[in-house]
């Protein structure tokens, strides 16, 4: 072979790129910053983003930790579409600021191997196969830091232990290399360039290996505030990361302790006797509570549950026309119940049980029909959202994700205790069809000034919003169920009453409804069509007596899928204490009742009338067994702990089957 005919030597294998520790978490801490900062959702920043390559300028500027990528938000995208090029000092002052303070946390980081099935199994296959590009990948690895960050990934990501090994993420501006913001309305993009340098000590290993422990994976609940369009850091800009930020005035605070009670918000002191007043409801007196009792008694035989707690201790506290179906079912005439829930998220906290619980107790003791609305058309009216669609197939909206919602918040209402044979749970999606000669009625009465006096619309909400009140007035009416109620083989049953356990910040609604209710029904019907109402007070965040407990403040709430640990650290870190700060005091003056969240609770859930008296006497007086606030807490996370282990044993039992069986559309009155 001739020197010429030699083949070339073989190209040198070219070494993979490793990129250090704390490079690689610095990115995941702007990533999930920025988009906070901005209102971008990280599981369609992920999607945008696949093409991005992250450029390691480190191996350029060594001994510098330094590294430089951009984040894509596509055109007009969020709000973060709206920003022009001269907010962009503002924005990455905010972002550097919410850096620092996440630094400051030293937030713990999380990185699983799981199964890529069982990763499809608690997230949803959309969200897995969104985040991860290698479809052939049987293993994947999902990245948390709370609160701030999530991604699911098909190799594992080399990352610190915490935020707080790294002292600071400085971002770079220069004329070759900088940071930078290209947006605006004229713009064809939406774009953010981080040039960054971490500082800190860093070890050559850096990596903190898996984590162990499944009790820390994120829990569905966790990602909903990431996956939403929304400014998530704004908040914790204001009140936590600036430094100076001016004390309220007395003013403000007495503003703040302003009780606003309507059907879509509850916030300040409840004065419970001046929203009776203010609602034009009735409060329950002695002489309907004992005759209540003794229908109960008398419909529930040998087998007589007696009052309910929530009876017992005034949780029910309101009603309208519960005299009306007192004297039907003392006549042994026809009622029935109606309760409802939208599902806004895949875990129920122990708020959304208390009117189930309720209603199952009901249904057990007066031995009645109910119809449960699950109001999946309503969350997507308010709170949907829409984007262009990315395939053929998309639409570009997640209506099916409140559907999806629907089933799983099912489970957890039957595993409340409804009988099969006399419950219909429904979405609104599916059965809307045999309610719509009734909606049309509604609409065809009620006028559009009624409807925006008494739920605040105004021009800029969707008709959508404005429409929905007739929907959940529907299955106030017998008439809406043909087959379920056997109205249509029966006219009778058209006759029958109707009876709605709620909290009092649903009232608006059927006060719309009583006063067209006649309408809608035969001539002679008992209640005039009017459906009858017992109201429940609100069930009390963690952090104070005001207002309620929400879905979407995972600190205010104890969820139906915590765990005994996660139950313990909520209770005895954020129950706010009525007791006084010291020992010393708490003996002399005793604990403040009214305020204290761990006893307002426990007068929920504890069923010992008895007990719940000497603990309240006990602490009240700083004296006895349950003087102390830690002693009261332990109680609570006790009651707490059977409470939910044995719904969560209850809801295991809740098949598909079973769901299928109580959504079926079927006679469940004759």
């Amino acid at each position: 072979m001739t020197e010429e005919s030699k083949p070339p030597p073989p190209k040198k294998k070219k070494e993979p790129l490793i990129i250090p520790a704390e490079i690689n978490t610095a990115q995941l801490l702007l990533q999930g910053v920025s988009a906070g900062v901005v209102g971008a959702s990280l599981l369609d920043l992920k999607s945008r983003n696949q093409k991005i390559k992250f450029q390691s300028t480190f191996l350029k500027e060594k001994p510098r930790k330094t590294g430089k990528f951009a984040l894509s938000y596509g055109k007009r995208f969020g709000d973060f579409a709206a920003i022009e090029l001269k907010d962009a000092d503002a924005i990455f002052s905010e972002i550097s600021k919410a850096i620092q303070f996440i630094i400051d946390q030293k937030a713990p980081i999380f990185q699983f191997e799981l199964d890529i099935n069982e990763a499809r199994e608690l997230y949803g296959k959309d969200v897995v196969d969104k985040m991860v590009t290698n479809a052939t990948a049987e293993k994947v690895f999902v990245v948390w830091i709370p609160d701030l960050f999530f991604d699911i990934t098909a190799t594992q990501v080399d990352l610190l232990e915490n935020t707080g090994e790294i002292e600071k993420v400085e971002l770079e501006f220069n004329k070759n290399i900088a940071s930078s913001l290209t947006s605006g309305a004229k713009s064809k993009k939406c774009e953010l360039s981080f040039k960054f340098e971490v500082f800190g000590e860093f070890s050559d290993s850096g990596q903190s290996g898996l984590s162990q422990k499944r009790s820390d994976l994120p829990k569905g609940r966790d990602l909903c505030k990431l996956f939403e369009n929304q400014v998530r850091l704004g908040a914790l800009k204001n009140e936590e990361i600036e430094e100076e930020a001016p004390k309220p005035t007395t003013e403000n605070e007495e503003k703040s302790d302003e009780m606003v009670v309507n059907a879509f918000e509850v916030k300040g002191i409840i004065d419970y006797d001046k929203l009776v007043d203010k609602f034009g409801s009735k409060l329950i007196e002695e002489d309907l509570l004992q005759r209540f009792a003794a229908l109960v008694a008398k419909r529930g035989g040998e087998d007589a549950e007696g009052l309910h707690r929530f009876l017992r201790r005034g949780i029910f506290f309101s009603h309208r026309d519960l005299d009306v179906i007192v004297d039907l079912l003392e006549k042994d005439k026809k009622v029935f119940l109606y309760t409802g829930r939208g599902p806004s998220s895949s875990a129920m906290h122990l708020g959304h049980l208390i009117p189930f619980q309720f209603t199952a107790y009901l249904q057990r003791a007066l031995d009645l029909p109910c119809v449960i609305q699950m109001t999946d058309d309503e969350k997507f009216l308010f709170k949907g959202v829409y984007k262009p669609p990315t395939s053929g197939t998309s639409t570009g909206d997640n209506l099916s994700y409140f559907q999806n919602l629907t089933v799983e918040n099912a489970r957890d209402i039957i595993a409340c205790g409804f009988i099969k044979e006399k419950t219909f749970l429904f979405s609104d999606m599916e059965y809307v069809g045999r309610m719509y000669p009734n909606i049309v009625k509604i609409w065809r009465s009620v006028t559009t000034s009624t409807v925006t006096g008494i739920f605040g619309f105004t021009g800029s909400d969707n008709i959508g919003k404005v429409a929905f009140p007739a929907v959940q007035a529907a299955p106030s009416f017998a008439s809406s169920f043909p087959t379920v109620l056997g109205t249509a083989k029966n006219e009778e049953n058209l006759f029958a009453g109707c009876l709605i356990p709620c909290a009092i910040d649903q009232d608006p609604y059927f006060r719309m409804t009583r006063d067209v209710a006649h309408r809608l029904v035969p001539k002679d019907h008992p209640t005039g069509g009017k459906p009858s109402l017992i109201h429940s007070k609100f069930f009390p965040p963690l952090q104070g007596s005001q207002g309620k407990m929400s879905s979407s403040d995972t600190n205010s709430a104890i969820f139906l899928t915590d765990t005994k640990e996660e139950i313990r650290e909520k209770i005895t870190a954020q129950a706010f204490s009525g007791g006084q700060e010291t020992s010393k005091l708490q003996r002399e003056l005793g604990a403040n009742l009214e305020t204290d969240v761990s006893y307002q609770w426990l007068t929920f859930f504890l069923e010992d009338d008895e007990l719940l008296k000497s603990i309240g006497d006990d602490y009240s007086t700083g004296s006895g067994e349950y003087w102390a606030t830690g002693k009261v807490k332990a109680k609570l996370i006790s009651e707490l702990n059977v409470l939910v282990e044995g719904h969560q044993a209850r809801r295991a039992l809740v098949t598909d089957d079973v769901v299928k069986d109580f959504m079926c559309e079927r006679n469940i009155i004759d």
